[in-house]
């Protein structure tokens, strides 16, 4: 086994980080800080590596210190560190920015989605919402012709998972100017809200949106 200290500066992943910053290392390196030393002929970056290979790391987010002591070569020390880490990063994505947007209603919703109100062809555009209704990121799932536009859940609900999303609201131009949602309008309202109720992640609402005028094909009412 390699030591770390054996290593030459630039590869170590300590002096990496302070000379060129956190953003400029690998998440094996960035691991391997966090861990401090390996196990029996394992460093602490190859140690770091090992575990990335058999686990994902997004659930990390989610693990216990009891799951974290089931990885071999993490024992109970580095299990504490590794849950108080990620228990930060949560706490640090769940903390209110007051200068974003709301978005209470349906009319609320619109006012982010004007563009689609001049769109020549059919767009699809997901807003997506934290736990307290805030918009956190808007994204433009599919561009259509002028009278169709193909959307999976997967498409909607990548996003949602990347930015841990709570919520979110679909909406889609009918360029015609036609706001009486079809059958097609109402199967895909549908298929998302049972795909995000599977994820946890609430469909608030299906918007169609017109030169003047927005639908909600979940409550179709314009506005």
């Amino acid at each position: 086994m390699v030591k770390i200290l054996d290593l030459p500066k630039h590869e170590r992943p300590r002096e990496k980080l302070i000379e060129l910053g956190a953003g400029n290392l690998k998440d094996k390196e960035l691991l391997a800080i966090l861990l401090r030393i390996g196990y029996e002929k394992k460093n602490a970056i190859e140690l770091a590596e090992e575990v990335l290979h058999k686990h994902e790391m997004r659930k990390f987010l989610s693990y216990s210190i009891d799951d974290f002591l089931k990885i071999k070569g993490i024992d109970q020390g580095k299990a504490c560190t590794l849950v108080a880490c990620f228990e930060l990063v949560k706490r640090a994505l769940e903390v209110e920015d007051n200068n974003l947007p709301i978005i209470m209603t349906a009319r609320d919703a619109s006012a982010h989605l004007q563009e689609l109100r001049t769109a020549k062809k059919e767009y699809f555009i997901a807003l997506y919402l934290n736990a307290r209704n805030q918009l956190i990121h808007k994204e433009t799932i599919s561009i259509g012709t002028l009278n169709a536009s193909l959307v999976h859940p997967r498409e909607v609900f990548k996003p949602a998972i990347d930015h841990l999303a709570a919520s979110v609201i679909v909406a889609h131009n009918h360029p015609s100017g036609n706001l009486e949602p079809s059958t097609e309008d109402r199967q895909m309202t549908e298929r998302l809200k049972k795909a995000g109720e599977l994820l946890g992640i609430g469909l608030l609402d299906s918007l169609i949106i017109a030169s003047e005028k927005t639908v909600s094909v979940k409550e179709p009412l314009a506005i």
